[in-house]
C-alpha cells in the first residue's frame, strides 16, 4: 500500500489537490494499493472555506488542520514545520505531495525530507525570476529538495533541467488547476451581482488585485484604477476586493459609478463572471491560466510571470506595473484586436490521472 500525504495551505491549493483526490479514489476502485491523507496547514484563514467549499469541489474535508496561519513569513514557516513534523511522525507516508508555491509547499517539503520521506511537487519548475516575491523563494527551495516533478509546461521542464534536475525525475503531465476548471465549468453559477447590476454577456470587465506592489502603494493603486476607469469606455468594472485592499480604497476615496467593489466570490461564482466578461485585469497567476482555457482576454499588471505559456500560447498579455500601459491595451481590446490564443498542450482535464499513474509506477516508494 502506497501512502500519500497531500498538502494544501491556501484556497487555490485545494483546486489543484481536488482532481488528485478524485484520481486516487478512481485508482482505489480499480483495486490499486493506494491511500491518502489530506493535510490543511491552515496557512490562510478563509471564512469561505466551509463545508460548502469542499462540497463544491466534491472532496472530503481535510483529515487535519494544523492551524498555522498568521504572523510573519518566518513565524508562519516555523509554525507549519512544527505542526507538520508532528503530523508526519504520527501518520508516516511514503510520499508527501505538495502543490503550487505557497509557504506551506516549501515548509512541508523541508520537513518531509528531514524525516526521510520522498517529495513530489505538482507545478514544479515554474519561475518568475523575481526574488522579491515570496512565492519565487518557495519554488526555488522546494524544487531544490524535490524527488519527483510534475510539470505544466516545457518551459518548466527546461527550468528544471537547467538547474541540474535529471530527466527521469521530470514528468510533464499538464495542469491540475485546469482539471478542476473543466470539471466544474458546467456548474458555474450566477453571482447576485449579475442581476443587481443588470450585467450583460461580454459587456463588462472583471478585475482582481492583491499583490503588495499594486495594492499597498497607495499612489500606484489609485493610478491603476484611475487609468482603468478612464480608458474602459462605458463598461462596468467588477472588482471583488480583499478586505485589506478595501480599507486602502476607502482611505483614498476611490469611487466611480462604473466601478463596483464587491466582496470576494466563491469559485463557481467568480468563474461565471470571468467566463461571461469581455476581459479580465489581474495580478494573479492562476487566473491567467483559467482565462487562457476559457478564451477570455487577460491583462496582467505585473512586470514578470511564472506562467509564460499563458502569453506565448494563451490570451494573456503582460502589461507591467506602469499605469500608462493600460490605455494601449484597452484600445486593442475595445477595437476587437485582442489575440485569440490557444490552450497549452496537456491542459485537457486529465492531468491528475496521469500523476496517479506515474506514482503507482514508482518502484522506489
Amino acid at each position: 500500500m502506497k501512502k500519500i500525504t497531500l498538502i494544501a495551505g491556501a484556497r487555490p491549493n485545494f483546486m489543484k489537490i481536488a482532481p488528485i483526490i478524485h484520481a486516487i479514489k478512481a485508482a482505489q476502485q480499480e483495486g490499486k494499493e493506494l491511500s491518502y491523507r489530506l493535510v490543511h496547514t491552515g496557512q490562510h484563514y478563509d471564512k469561505k472555506m466551509s463545508g460548502d467549499f469542499f462540497e463544491q469541489l466534491e472532496i472530503p474535508e481535510p483529515d487535519t488542520n494544523l492551524e498555522a496561519g498568521g504572523g510573519t513569513q518566518a513565524e508562519q514557516t516555523a509554525a507549519i514545520m512544527i505542526g507538520f513534523e508532528e503530523e508526519l511522525l504520527n501518520n508516516p507516508a511514503d510520499l508527501v505531495l505538495v502543490v503550487g508555491d505557497v509557504t506551506s509547499t516549501m515548509a512541508c517539503a523541508i520537513v518531509a525530507q528531514k524525516l526521510h520521506t520522498k517529495v513530489a511537487h505538482v507545478e514544479g519548475g515554474i519561475r518568475s525570476n523575481d526574488w522579491t516575491m515570496p512565492e519565487e523563494i518557495n519554488r526555488l527551495v522546494t524544487d531544490a529538495i524535490t524527488n519527483y516533478f510534475f510539470t505544466t509546461s516545457e518551459v518548466a521542464n527546461t527550468n528544471l533541467r537547467n538547474s541540474g534536475v535529471k530527466d527521469e525525475q521530470i514528468f510533464y503531465v499538464g495542469n491540475t488547476m485546469i482539471d478542476t476548471l473543466i470539471k466544474q465549468r458546467p456548474r458555474f453559477r450566477k453571482p447576485q451581482v449579475w442581476d443587481k447590476l443588470k450585467l450583460k454577456h461580454k459587456n463588462f470587465l472583471v478585475m482582481t488585485l492583491h499583490r503588495p506592489a499594486n495594492v499597498d502603494e497607495e499612489s500606484q493603486l489609485k493610478a491603476l484604477i484611475d487609468e482603468l476607469i478612464l480608458h474602459s469606455s462605458d463598461l462596468p468594472l467588477i472588482f471583488p476586493v480583499h478586505p485589506r485592499t478595501a480599507k486602502i480604497l476607502e482611505k483614498l476615496k476611490i469611487g466611480h459609478p462604473r466601478l463596483h467593489m464587491i466582496d470576494p466570490l466563491g469559485y463557481l461564482e467568480f468563474n461565471y463572471l470571468v467566463e461571461n466578461s469581455m476581459a479580465v485585469i489581474t495580478d494573479s497567476g492562476g487566473i491567467t491560466e483559467e482565462t487562457t482555457v476559457m478564451g477570455i482576454p487577460c491583462m496582467t499588471l505585473r512586470d514578470n510571470t511564472e506562467r509564460p505559456e499563458t502569453i506565448t500560447e494563451g490570451t494573456n498579455e503582460l502589461l507591467g506595473t506602469d499605469p500608462h500601459s493600460i490605455e494601449p491595451a484597452m484600445e486593442k481590446l475595445l477595437s476587437g484586436n485582442w489575440k485569440t490564443g490557444g490552450i497549452p498542450h496537456l491542459w485537457d482535464g486529465k492531468t491528475a490521472p496521469r500523476i496517479i499513474d506515474k506514482i503507482l509506477g514508482f518502484n522506489d516508494l
